[in-house]
């Protein structure tokens, strides 16, 4: 999973990033409350871990903007303020769980885990639209100026992961986990093997590329100019 970790205290951080790195994930760190709705907007990520007490904007109207973009992202309070009124306080402001410090770290990747299983709510829209491409949700088709294009259920699946995360970097995890649902590496070249496929149906014949490699960071469907 991508990461956003939202923590002021240093030690702190350092602790949880280091932990979530050890179990395979990638994560973004932020120090204050104005850089992680910066990151949580501009970037595509399974799940935040937030602390209420941030310098500037603190946790709270952090969320509460996060929600207000209607970014659909799970998010996890983690925060020294444990009172009832407190945990009401930041529930209703948009986080979906919350966790008082100090906490046990196999408690929070549990928490973390289960929050990345919940659905996320998306608009009930039939079709994608990336420049000339098109991709039917119903039917289960995609189109290229207008050219139809044979996919198999797993190029489908990834196209359409690609499409909903359109000018962001998406990684090799994310992708196993989101379109293979497979939560380890299977040490194999499954992701790369079907990208080049993917590309060679979508990009192939065509004045533009739609699908780019990001050298050392993963893949992107770029919108055309």
């Amino acid at each position: 999973m991508k990461i956003l970790l939202v923590e002021d205290d240093a030690e702190t951080a350092a602790y949880i990033a280091n932990g979530l790195r050890e179990h395979g994930h990638v994560v973004d760190l932020a120090e204050t409350g104005r850089d992680g709705l910066f990151l949580a907007t501009e970037a595509a990520h399974d799940v935040a871990v937030v602390d209420r007490m941030l310098p500037g904007m603190d946790g709270l109207a952090m969320v509460k903007a996060v929600r207000a973009a209607d970014i659909k992202l799970p998010i996890l309070f983690l925060t020294t303020m444990g009172g009832i009124d407190d945990r009401v306080e930041g529930l209703n402001a948009g986080a979906d769980d919350y966790l008082v410090k100090p906490f046990a770290f196999s408690e929070l990747l549990a928490r973390i885990n289960a929050l990345s299983r919940r659905p996320v709510p998306v608009a009930h829209e039939t079709t994608l639209n990336i420049g000339d491409l098109e991709l039917d949700l119903l039917k289960r088709l995609a189109r290229r100026d207008g050219k139809t294009i044979e996919l198999q259920p797993q190029e489908f699946r990834l196209l359409e992961f690609l499409m909903r995360h359109a000018d962001q970097v998406v990684t090799r995890t994310m992708l196993l986990e989101h379109v293979w649902d497979f939560h380890f590496d299977p040490q194999t070249n499954i992701v790369e093997t079907n990208i080049s496929r993917l590309r060679s149906k979508i990009d192939k014949g065509f004045d533009r590329e739609l699908i780019h490699t990001i050298r050392g960071a993963g893949y992107a469907l770029r919108t055309p100019e």
